[in-house]
């Protein structure tokens, strides 16, 4: 049985300790990604995916989670990583150019190695979700998409097999309003990805992506019913992508300033303050979590840029298990030409 649940905006409100460290976590979220494009300007590190103005879709899901629960992120889940307590300089690392997926423990933080393969994080969390149902784990797997990864067959793939074998996953939809340069409207028919559960007999969940407190709603309901049905179930968040889509595209060639003026005048940093003043957070602590945000963000752009480089040899051994003739002959050319250097 199918079902499609619209959280508004005042479904549940956060207590004032949850809020205080929701609203950290944000602020946090938001110099990251201020940050990051800055340091990817001055040549500090070669390039990012920023999800500014998706810091509360982020925050919300992966403050939800159980610690049983993976994630499974895309290229642009730093918010998720920050929630979930990753080494934020080793999730850099890929950032930095200096290892695939980044080089935190992903079995103790339960974030996955991150991805660029639009879509492919969704197969991996169903197969993942499927082998803890096998073994009678009460685990849920989170497998992160955009709207635009939406129509890559690879998400329909594993929606169906997730859905007829019975795999616990939410699949989370951050739906941005672009898909690069193309508007959700010219690429999703119906405008909401989470229309397309009912076919797979999955139930959807719908919320604000500038809400946090809507989203944590959408993200607990989701979780808990993945988690006691052992079935899917879609979770769709509808926020902005205020910036470019990476540091290699430059929006102002298919929207306007006028356009994110107008359709992302919804700040999420500044309704999660306006939700954690209403519940008690002083104007003073609020302050002091801005503060030490930017601090935190320095001393992460310091670690970031020092961080040591691996050996190289590493892309060579940790490809297979056991290393083909060809792969052999690679590594030997790769070292010669090393040596020779």
């Amino acid at each position: 049985m199918t079902s499609m649940t619209v959280v508004t905006p005042s479904t549940q409100h956060l207590d004032r300790e949850s809020a205080l460290e929701v609203l950290g976590l944000i602020l946090k979220s938001r110099a990251l990604e201020e940050g990051a494009i800055r340091w990817q300007r001055q040549g500090l590190i070669p390039g990012y995916a920023p999800c500014l103005g998706q810091e509360a879709a982020q925050i919300g899901i992966g403050w939800s989670m159980g610690p049983q629960d993976r994630a499974f992120p895309t290229y642009r889940e730093a918010g998720v990583a920050l929630a979930l307590g990753v080494d934020m300089p080793a999730y850099m690392a890929t950032h930095q150019g200096l290892w695939h997926g980044g080089l935190y423990d992903s079995g103790r933080t339960r974030l996955a190695p991150f991805q660029a393969v639009v879509a492919g994080s969704c197969l991996h969390a169903v197969g993942w979700a499927l082998g803890q149902r096998m073994n009678g784990e009460d685990s849920v797997a989170v497998a992160f998409l955009g709207d635009g990864a939406s129509s890559q067959g690879d998400v329909h793939e594993a929606m169906n097999f997730a859905a007829t074998m019975g795999a616990p996953v939410v699949f989370y939809v951050q739906n941005n309003g672009w898909a690069i340069s193309t508007p959700t409207a010219k690429q999703v028919a119906g405008g909401f990805v989470s229309e397309r559960a009912a076919g797979y007999g999955m139930s959807a969940y719908r919320a604000d992506g500038n809400d946090v407190e809507a989203v944590i709603t959408a993200s607990r309901a989701a979780l808990d019913e993945a988690r006691e049905s052992q079935r899917p179930v879609v979770v769709e968040v509808m926020t902005y992508r205020r910036g470019p889509h990476s540091t290699s595209d430059d929006p102002g060639r298919y929207r306007s300033l006028q356009q994110e003026y107008e359709q992302g005048a919804v700040d999420p940093v500044d309704v999660a303050t306006q939700q954690a003043l209403a519940a008690g957070v002083e104007q003073a602590e609020a302050d002091r979590l801005a503060e030490e945000a930017r601090a935190w963000v320095e001393d992460l752009r310091e670690k970031t840029v020092n961080a040591p480089h691996r050996p190289g040899d590493e892309i060579f051994d940790f490809v297979f298990q056991e290393p083909t003739e060809t792969l052999t002959a690679q590594k030997a050319a790769w070292q010669e030409e090393t040596d020779r250097d």
